[in-house]
């Protein structure tokens, strides 16, 4: 396999890894959105308050409260389309569409489709390393997004334990 082939594909692979990132993202969103919506309602037909518990169970409450709060907008984040910055220079290959959109209107898409066909290895090398960045970034979010919601999962059973 040439380094054109291989590049060729790691980019297919590195996009279907960011579908999956972004699958796994939006499931982790309905999971929040489900816990936090089931235990909201149990607590609310309850009429229970977070006042009711120790000193240090209002702190273990609060904390995982705001881990949740803070699961959302990292898994939010992880399934927002990423619009790289317009990198396109004159005399470069077109990889993505927001080098389509810089060259149009530089009004150089022509030429900017005349160097992507002398040399499209280049385009898609460049779009490699523009995805893989897409997709760490994904992962990151991610990781951060269940990290959080881990904490609040455990956390607040656990403020209601200590009462």
């Amino acid at each position: 396999m040439s380094g054109n082939e291989a590049a060729a594909q790691l980019l297919a692979d590195v996009r279907c890894e960011i579908a999956r990132a972004d699958s796994k993202a939006a499931v982790l969103v309905g999971a929040l959105g489900m816990t936090t919506g089931v235990l909201s309602s149990q607590l609310a037909a309850q009429r229970w308050r977070p006042g009711v518990l120790s000193g240090a169970g209002q702190v273990v409450w609060w904390a995982g409260a705001g881990a949740l709060a803070l699961a959302l907008p990292a898994l939010l984040l992880a399934v927002l389309p990423r619009s790289l910055r317009a990198q396109w220079r004159d005399g470069s290959p077109l990889s993505y569409f927001g080098d389509i959109r810089s060259a149009d209107r530089q009004d150089r898409l022509e030429q900017a489709l005349a160097v992507t066909g002398r040399d499209p290895a280049a385009a898609v090398r460049s779009a490699l390393a523009a995805n893989s960045r897409i997709v760490v970034r994904k992962h990151q979010w991610i990781r951060a997004g269940l990290v959080a919601f881990c904490a609040g999962l455990f956390l607040l059973p656990a403020a209601l334990l200590i009462g």
